[in-house]
């Protein structure tokens, strides 16, 4: 269900498209929410999610939701610098730097915000709930927790070896 496409720079990836049921007197009227993870693929990511009518509408509204709330995203050589883990309600993503050539090793949801991302080697785990959209929030989450050894040794005030 995930479709990938370019905007200028960003890629954009749907990773859920839900249909939702209102009832009224003349039967059932649909609406859809899709959730789409943006990013340039060199080291900026961002989630959005749109509801509309119909499905491209809901799609354009998530991406340009997406694209005002991205996050930066350290990496050294293609992948992550440290062991990162994220949470959202009961989805749990635990990431591990790989070393170069390992690819990313992930489901399909902290896939898409990976390599959206950028990230070329990662080792992912994913614990507890598997709801596509908390897995998403989660993986946003363990990529925002991350940082470089210059931005550590920066808040610390000290130098590490």
């Amino acid at each position: 269900m995930s479709s990938e496409s370019t905007q200028g720079e960003l890629k954009e990836r749907v990773v859920k498209i839900k249909r939702c049921a209102a009832v009224v007197k003349g039967g059932r009227r649909f609406s859809f929410a899709a959730m789409v993870v943006v990013g340039d693929g060199r080291g900026r990511v961002g989630w959005g999610y749109g509801k509309a009518n119909e499905v491209p509408p809901s799609v354009e509204k998530a991406v340009k939701d997406g694209s005002r709330r991205m996050i930066e995203v350290p990496m050294t050589k293609g992948t992550i610098p440290h062991v990162s883990q994220g949470r959202f309600g009961a989805a749990k993503v635990v990431l591990l730097p790989a070393s170069p050539g390992t690819g990313v090793i992930a489901g399909a949801s902290v896939r898409a915000v990976c390599e959206a991302a950028g990230i070329k080697d990662i080792l992912t785990k994913s614990f507890g709930s598997t709801n596509a959209v908390n897995l998403v929030k989660a993986t946003i989450d363990a990529l925002g927790r991350l940082r470089t050894r210059q931005e550590v040794e920066r808040l610390r005030g000290v130098s590490l070896s």
